[in-house]
């Protein structure tokens, strides 16, 4: 393909491919800890961390990580003393983050809408070397810990307080998901953008979940299905000009719904009587 000869689209594709792995190896936990929206509310705050870069002439990579880290290790204290609603923790981030965000981006000298755009639903020709290297980093070092650590966040994700009588340090794990999500929003942000990561996170998942049953068969799924989506999403974006993140994400949809499909399927020949057979005929004898 043409297009893929292009340093540009080589760049995006590597980093859509990246995030497509560690997202949705990410987001299963979160699902299984029914906070599939925390991305969204992270990728507000991420703005306001994008918005502190270009006032200040410093990277927006790097603003936008530090002030997402701190917004999700702040959801998750407030979450941990129970002052304040999961829920409603996340409601105030959602609302803090995107107004924040706003009105720095336009106190900024760099106030233009598509240097807002390009970090609320991605671009392509802006991902540069250095942001590859960034990205893949940072989306090792999530995969890593997201596999690393499966037996403790499995467990985390499906009774805390089992977790927390077995010995394992909830705390320190509760931090452990904020911190990654925060990251793998924050480094999605060029190519997916902040507005739909949280979707890469939680759609493959839900795709897998209907055709799996086990964690680790569901996650292997999820994670075929992001790469699948963000690599065909870049490569579609690219040949009929639309917005990359956009398109991974309505790709990540129809598989989504393909799989539903499928698994209905499946469990409705599973569940169909085998068809009733005449006992065969009895002789009497005298």
């Amino acid at each position: 393909m043409d297009l893929l000869t292009y340093p540009f689209m080589l760049r995006a594709l590597a980093g859509a491919l990246i995030i497509g792995l560690a997202a949705p190896a990410l987001g299963i936990y979160l699902v299984q800890r029914r906070l599939s929206l925390i991305g969204d509310g992270i990728g507000h705050v991420a703005l306001t961390g994008v918005g502190v870069g270009l006032l200040t002439h410093q990277s927006p990579v790097l603003t936008a990580v530090l002030v997402s880290v701190a917004g999700a290790v702040a959801v998750e204290l407030v979450r941990e003393r129970g002052r304040t609603s999961g829920d409603l923790a996340l409601a105030l981030l959602f609302y803090g983050g995107i107004a924040g965000g706003v009105v720095l981006v336009g106190l900024s000298d760099d106030a233009s809408n598509a240097s807002l755009m390009q970090y609320l639903f991605g671009s392509l020709i802006t991902t540069s070397p250095a942001d590859i290297a960034v990205i893949a980093g940072l989306g090792a070092a999530v995969l890593i810990a997201m596999l690393v650590f499966r037996p403790a966040l499995f467990a985390l994700c499906n009774d805390e307080e089992y977790a927390r009588v077995s010995g394992l340090p909830v705390r320190t794990l509760n931090l452990l998901l904020a911190v990654t999500t925060a990251i793998t929003v924050t480094i999605a942000m060029r190519t997916v953008g902040l507005l739909l990561v949280s979707a890469l996170m939680v759609v493959p998942v839900a795709a897998a979940q209907q055709i799996t049953r086990g964690f680790r068969s569901t996650m292997a799924v999820a994670m075929l299905i992001g790469i699948c989506a963000a690599g065909a999403g870049v490569v579609l974006a690219g040949s009929i000009d639309t917005a990359p993140g956009a398109t991974t994400v309505l790709i990540a949809l129809a598989a989504f719904l393909l799989t539903t499909a499928a698994g209905a399927l499946w469990h409705r020949r599973r569940a169909t009587p085998a068809a009733h057979v005449e006992p065969p005929d009895v002789v009497l004898h005298a």
